[in-house]
Formats: structure tokens, C-alpha cells, sequence
């Protein structure tokens, strides 16, 4: 609060003042609109000519439209309370916003600029950010939070290789860079995750707080990041399926002991703890399922990633959006009721999403209509209950 003068914070429209509200609201509703525009599409009930065809388009905007969004939101936010720095806000928000929905529209439209200059408008998304990040973390000379940046360029790269597999007509790549992203995502989830969940549980059921084992934490993101570079150099380098698989299993038994060690049970009682856990245990059963699915070739590894993306992503993102919102726009961390509902309905959507079309195939749109919906209604209960939030001032009347 001592870095930010009051008279000159309330001059800024609300929505800028800190990078989680435009990104938050916004990002949250996109996921809601790019979802019920796919299932629109798969349906047959809208025509639209989207950048890439609607696979690539649907794989690149929930991982390059939504999550990155909800990352950027975070980081600009969290960065001011690492470094006691100003965090971005004002007039450079806005336009970095801008250029993330600016990003959103020529993909969704891409005849409108054509293909080449849509791609340059959403890969300038993320090394702006960085930039952004980076500044108040050098000024302070913070090594520690710098790692964020180059994950931030990784991000970057995935995204470049996405479009030039799309581009120079090379579809089989499209899947692998996908993985790519996803995989960045869960290293980047892990690691915030090892950061706050010890802490959160520890204040939110007033209990001893656990403290990480750093050769536990060392095995879980060096084995997610041997899994990201082996998605990178799997254009120019064939990597065995049973390398993939072993490191698919390292990572996901060591989040499951980790997670163990984090006593997720004594949260059932806190919604905005067990959505946490709930969201955590979809990520190491994911990283399980998927080992498991290299080795043995009839698994569907186009539903597991599911877990990832659906109940990890989508979960863990729900229940910190939720929790941060709160906390920054000065409210006591009860979140409304009904988010509740939200948490178990991304439960739900999981569930539906990986399993249904698994073992009923014959059934494979109705059950991915209703993950849709269970999505749509969860992330529209945050939009409508927490988007008063995001654009009005803080409740308590300070910065932020």
C-alpha cells in the first residue's frame, strides 16, 4: 500500500488498476465464449472460418487465449508483492490488454488481417508481458521470481511453432507443440503450487504448515521439464515412448506424494482449499494416466490429456481466481456460496470430458456437450459473482 499514491490510483478506472482484474474477468469469460463457440462449431451450428480450423483453434485459444491470460493476470499481480514495486496498471495495462483481445478477435476472424499478421498480433502477447514482468523484478535485482520470464519466452516459442505448423501445412506437428504448452502450463502450475498451497492450507484450517522437501521438489520440475524439452525436440528427435512414460510417472508419483504430504483431506470443510486439492490431484493423475497410456498403447491419450487441461487447468485456475480476487479487491476469503457448485461442476466437466467418451464412445458428443456445460456454467457463476468485484474499487478503499 506504501508504494501506491491513493489520488492518482483512484484516477484509473478500476478494471486497471492491477494486472488480475482485466485478465481475470475477461479471461474467464473467454473461456466461456471460446467453449460454447467450439461447441457451436462441432455441432454444425455456426460456420466460421477459424485461424488454423477448429482443432487448432480450439487447442490454441484455450491454452494461448484463456490460461495465458489468467498467467499474465497473476504475474502482474504478484510481482508487485515479490518486489515492492508499482505493479502494471493504468494506460500500459490497458494496452497490453488490448493486445491480448486484439489477439482474440483475428484469431476467431483471421480473414479480417489476414493470417500473417494475426499470428504477429497473438505471439506479441506474451514477450510484451515479459517484458513488463521483467522490469520491476530487475530493478530490485530479484533472481528468484526472474525464472518466470524465460518460462515466459518458452511459452513464446511454443506458440511461434504452433503457428508454423499450421502455416506451413505441417498438421502432424500440430499435436506435439500443443503438448508443449500444456506441459509448460503444469511445470508452471507445479511450481506455484509448491509455493502457495502449503501456506494456504496451513492458514485456511490452522494447522502446522508443511514444509517442502527440496529433493521432492527438484525430482517433480526437473522431471516436467525434461518432459517439456522432450516435446520441443520431438520434430528433429524421435524420444522413445517409454522415456516419455517414465518421466510422466516420475513426475506424476512425486506430485502425488507431495500432495499426500499436504494432507488434502483436513480441507474438505473450506471450498477454496479442497478446489485447490481437488484441482492438484486431476494434475498428478493425469501425469499417472499419461505414463501409464505410453506404455500401453490402447489407453486414449487424447482423453487423459483431459485431466491436464480440463480438471488440473481449468480447476486450479477456478480455485485461484476465486481466492486472489478476494484478497485483492480487500474482501475476507469466504467466497459466495455457490462457488461451491462451480467447484464441483469443473469436477464434473472432467469426468465427462476424459471418461465418457472412453468407455461409451458411441455417446462421444453428448458427453462432450455436457463437459461444455458444466464448464460454461462454472466459469459463468465466477463471471456473474465476481465480476462486480473486478471492476468496481477495492471494498476496503485501498490501492489495488
Amino acid at each position: 500500500m506504501q508504494i501506491t499514491d491513493l489520488a492518482q490510483e483512484q484516477k484509473i478506472t478500476p478494471l486497471f488498476r492491477l494486472g488480475f482484474r482485466p485478465f481475470f474477468a475477461f479471461g474467464a469469460l473467454f473461456s466461456v465464449l471460446s467453449l460454447l463457440t467450439w461447441a457451436l462449431f462441432l455441432a454444425g451450428k455456426v460456420s466460421l472460418n477459424l485461424y488454423g480450423g477448429g482443432i487448432f483453434w480450439h487447442t490454441h485459444e484455450m491454452i494461448f487465449g484463456f490460461v495465458c491470460a489468467i498467467v499474465i493476470g497473476f504475474l502482474l499481480t504478484a510481482v508487485q508483492n515479490w518486489t515492492g514495486q508499482r505493479g502494471l496498471s493504468g494506460t500500459p495495462l490497458f494496452l497490453l490488454f488490448m493486445l491480448w483481445l486484439l489477439g482474440r478477435v483475428v484469431m476467431l476472424f483471421p480473414d479480417m488481417l489476414g493470417h500473417q499478421i494475426s499470428s504477429y498480433i497473438d505471439i506479441a502477447f506474451l514477450p510484451v508481458a515479459a517484458i513488463f514482468l521483467a522490469i520491476p523484478i530487475m530493478k530490485v535485482k530479484q533472481s528468484k521470481n526472474m525464472f518466470f520470464v524465460p518460462l515466459l519466452l518458452l511459452f513464446t516459442l511454443a506458440n511461434i511453432l504452433m503457428h508454423v505448423s499450421i502455416n506451413a501445412g505441417n498438421a502432424s506437428q500440430l499435436i506435439p507443440t500443443a503438448y508443449i504448452a500444456v506441459m509448460l502450463v503444469t511445470l508452471l502450475m507445479s511450481i506455484m503450487a509448491g509455493r502457495v498451497t502449503p501456506m494456504f492450507t496451513a492458514n485456511g484450517t490452522q494447522t502446522t504448515k508443511v514444509n517442502p522437501l527440496p529433493a521432492l521438489e527438484l525430482t517433480i520440475n526437473i522431471s516436467l521439464l525434461l518432459l517439456v524439452l522432450s516435446y520441443f525436440l520431438s520434430p528433429i528427435l524421435e524420444i522413445n515412448n517409454s522415456i516419455k512414460g517414465s518421466l510422466f510417472l516420475v513426475a506424476g508419483f512425486s506430485q502425488m506424494l507431495r500432495w499426500l504430504r499436504w494432507k488434502p483431506w483436513i480441507t474438505l470443510g473450506v471450498p477454496l482449499l479442497w478446489s485447490l486439492h481437488s484441482a492438484l490431484f486431476f494434475i498428478w493423475f493425469g501425469l499417472i494416466a499419461l505414463g501409464i497410456g505410453h506404455f500401453n498403447e490402447t489407453l486414449p491419450l487424447n482423453h487423459l490429456w483431459h485431466l491436464l487441461t480440463v480438471g488440473g487447468m481449468g480447476g486450479l485456475i477456478l480455485a485461484m481466481i476465486s481466492r486472489v480476487t478476494l484478497g485483492h479487491t480487500g474482501r475476507a476469503l469466504q467466497p459466495p456460496k455457490i462457488m461451491s457448485f462451480a467447484f464441483i461442476l469443473i469436477l464434473i466437466a472432467t469426468i465427462s470430458r476424459v471418461f465418457g467418451p472412453w468407455f461409451i464412445p458411441e455417446h462421444y458428443s453428448v458427453f462432450i456437450n455436457f463437459s461444455v456445460l458444466c464448464w460454461l456454467s462454472s466459469y459463468g457463476i465466477f463471471v456473474i459473482k465476481y465480476g462486480p468485484m473486478l471492476l468496481t474499487p477495492r471494498k476496503d478503499g485501498r490501492p489495488g
